[in-house]
């Protein structure tokens, strides 16, 4: 079921019946302030209705500001990329630095290729690494996944949301970028967002662990 991010700002009531309708949500990839308040209008109902949620790169960052505006109670937290004057940015850009980023296009630094991410323990993510033995060194709970994307998530931030109960489950090895984030598994059955693109490792016959669990648990 496609639904339209922008009819969830426009035509309210019709894409709140097909969200209804659905037993899991993504929130893909994307670029800009098309349809950003109703793809946070679709997090915020995966959220509180424990609907399973899977965040793909701006799925993990918009996740993050609905998390940060309703439950971190952070009113009008958004990305720079949308609101560069916003008071609480979550997710905002950072200065080059030659080790981590790439210039792409006229100018603009992005995260390109393959990196290095941390898992911590006894969480949704580590546990799906495990199960499917897909860490690239499991004794240092260590995994790679390919990137882009020019926005991170603030670390500024990363103390007031975990207060409030956000988990940061996937960080860089020198801890600086955010790269997975989740709900508690005991208040949520499956919420998960990564900043990670876990479809460039997909094949037909091997999908990527992240889907196959995703699924078992919209399944259930």
């Amino acid at each position: 079921v496609f639904i339209k991010a922008t009819d969830l700002e426009t035509k309210k009531d019709k894409a709140l019946n097909d969200l209804k309708s659905v037993d899991g949500i993504i929130v893909p990839i994307g670029w800009g302030e098309r349809g950003v308040e109703g793809k946070i209008s679709a997090i915020k109902y995966a959220r509180e209705n424990k609907v399973p949620y899977l965040g793909l790169c701006y799925g993990m960052q918009l996740a993050s500001i609905e998390f940060a505006r309703n439950v971190a109670g952070l009113k009008d937290a958004n990305t720079v990329e949308v609101n560069p004057e916003t008071p609480y940015p979550i997710i905002h850009d950072i200065p080059f630095e030659e080790k981590y980023q790439k210039i792409k296009g006229k100018g603009a630094s992005m995260r390109l290729g393959a990196y290095d991410c941390i898992l911590k323990p006894n969480t949704l993510a580590h546990n799906i690494y495990k199960k499917h033995h897909a860490f690239k060194d499991e004794n240092k709970n260590l995994i790679s996944e390919r990137h882009r994307h020019r926005f991170e998530f603030n670390n500024k931030y990363r103390e007031v949301l975990e207060n409030a109960g956000f988990i940061i489950s996937g960080t860089s090895p020198d801890d600086f970028f955010v790269e997975m984030i989740e709900l508690p598994q005991n208040k949520h059955p499956f919420f998960l967002a990564t900043q990670a693109h876990p479809e460039y490792k997909s094949q037909p016959l091997k999908p990527h662990p992240i889907f196959v669990e995703y699924l078992k648990a919209v399944i259930k």
